[in-house]
């Protein structure tokens, strides 16, 4: 079966609601810049331990340097995004008092954070399976599991640091692959297996990837630029400096901005609805 459009008006409903799904950082305390660690590279400037503020991190929870990121060497904090995360810590499960406010929350805070990332990535997959057509048949399901990973993510700090957040994932997974398959069954053809696949520097230039099965692939420097992506898993997927100029990801699945963030392009790559060209790639061109 192909369609052109597996985007119900309906279903579009649901998917308005993973704005709040974007992290919002004027609404959090800095919980990234403070919680996670990071390591000299190419994608950071410095080495920072879990728990240890960034230096460039303001007073207000704003960043000093937040307009340069990239020429300052913090390539990596401009493709970062909480999901949400950051916001719902702050200001739901913290109640707006922050961790200078309350030091004592401050290692609990930045335990719970990864967690309800964790479910929030979740809620954005199921809302992304959600919009589609073709998942109809298990919509009613897709439905419950995000009704239920919305609950948890809303649960007290003791109950999310009691979840076993891998084997919930796991679970959930089992409804995203049916999700999967149904949405890659739009595509023309037998789609293409290559989950996981090494595909780091392929030459795919205007490849037809149509329904293709790309979880977890290694996409590191690709070469995609025109390249057909409609319809393809791209859960998980490793799209670091992949070219996707004049890419068609429209119908995409599962694909998250900092994968988008994250990848090469420009004005002419096609993206899913509630997704953004990467600043970076129209303000410099592509890069």
């Amino acid at each position: 079966m192909t369609t052109d459009r597996t985007t119900s008006p309906a279903a579009a409903d649901h998917g308005n609601q993973r704005g709040e799904l974007r992290g919002d950082c004027s609404s959090c305390f800095g919980l990234c810049c403070v919680a996670l660690p990071f390591a000299k590279s190419a994608d950071f400037a410095i080495t920072k331990a879990a728990g240890a503020p960034c230096p460039n991190l303001e007073q207000t929870f704003g960043c000093g340097i937040h307009a340069k990121l990239r020429p300052s060497g913090f390539r990596g904090c401009t493709v970062y995004d909480c999901f949400g995360a950051g916001q719902h810590v702050a200001q739901v499960t913290y109640s707006g008092v922050s961790w200078r406010e309350a030091p004592a929350t401050m290692t609990e805070m930045f335990e719970v954070f990864p967690i309800v990332r964790h479910l929030h990535e979740l809620l954005w997959y199921l809302d992304d399976a959600l919009t589609r057509e073709a998942t109809a048949p298990i919509h009613a399901d897709l439905h419950a599991a995000s009704a239920r990973t919305r609950d948890l993510a809303g649960s007290r700090p003791e109950a999310l640091l009691a979840l076993d957040v891998d084997a919930y994932r796991q679970e959930v997974n089992v409804l995203l692959l049916q999700a999967s398959d149904l949405v890659r069954a739009c595509a023309p053809g037998k789609p293409k297996n290559r989950r996981g696949a090494d595909l780091i520097g392929a030459r795919l230039a205007g490849a037809d990837l149509r329904g293709a099965n790309l979880r977890g692939a290694y996409l590191i420097g690709a070469a995609l630029r025109g390249a057909d992506l409609r319809w393809a898993d791209l859960i998980g997927a490793d799209l670091r400096d992949a070219d996707l100029r004049g890419a068609d990801l429209t119908d995409a699945l599962y694909l998250t901005q900092p994968q988008v963030t994250a990848a090469r392009g420009d004005a002419t790559t096609r993206l899913p609805r509630g997704l953004e060209l990467a600043e970076h790639w129209t303000a410099n061109g592509p890069r």
